[in-house]
């Protein structure tokens, strides 16, 4: 979802494809060819295949600077846009990677390991989402970066949103992030995607 939004966001024309992963698609053969790891997304772009949704992202912006989705290559902003966006993806999205999928933490049949890791990292994404919620405080602006909407928005909305059915309150449920999420759904480019996929509500 997060490059996809980027996409839409920058307006230019793109084509997407859904790999059916009930089917196992995406550790067919052909897919392994794009990304070894057998993960989703995958960008081709020209001669170019990219995977790791951070570094799609990363690709999107510097290829398309005039939509200013990432402040100046060399600025103290875009010191801290590296920042959150390696944040996001190795530590939030990882948290909530061991929630969905705990099993891939204990050996095979190791049930209750599986729920404990489940559980630790429920609490642990509820801290990080704090962490969400102090950022937005700490600068008082309308997106994550401050003032100016940027590719880390589509990053942190996409992983926000994973909380939607949490036991414990899910992002939404914070001061500063709920009216947030509710910002980014507001976008045009975000409804698009959320029509694209035939996702219904919660949206987060």
């Amino acid at each position: 979802m997060v490059p996809h939004i980027v996409l839409e966001e920058l307006g230019v024309p793109y084509r997407l494809r859904h790999v059916d992963r009930t089917r196992d698609a995406h550790k067919s053969a052909d897919y392994l060819r794009l990304n070894p790891n057998g993960l989703i997304p995958v960008l081709s772009d020209g001669d170019l295949v990219l995977y790791e949704t951070a570094a799609i992202c990363l690709h999107l912006c510097d290829t398309h600077p005039a939509a200013a989705l990432a402040p100046p290559a060399g600025s103290a902003g875009r010191a801290h846009f590296y920042q959150w966006l390696v944040w996001l993806t190795n530590t939030l999205q990882a948290t909530l990677i061991a929630y969905f999928y705990p099993e891939r933490w204990v050996a095979e049949g190791n049930s209750a390991g599986a729920a404990e890791v489940k559980s630790v990292a429920q609490a642990r994404a509820g801290l990080l989402f704090d962490q969400l919620e102090a950022e937005l405080s700490r600068h008082g602006g309308v997106w994550f970066a401050g003032e100016h909407y940027s590719a880390l928005d589509a990053y942190v909305f996409t992983l926000c949103r994973w909380s939607r059915h949490f036991e414990t309150p899910a992002a939404r449920t914070r001061p500063r992030l709920g009216p947030y999420l509710e910002r980014m759904l507001a976008r045009p480019a975000v409804q698009r995607v959320l029509a694209s996929d035939g996702l219904l509500p919660p949206f987060v």
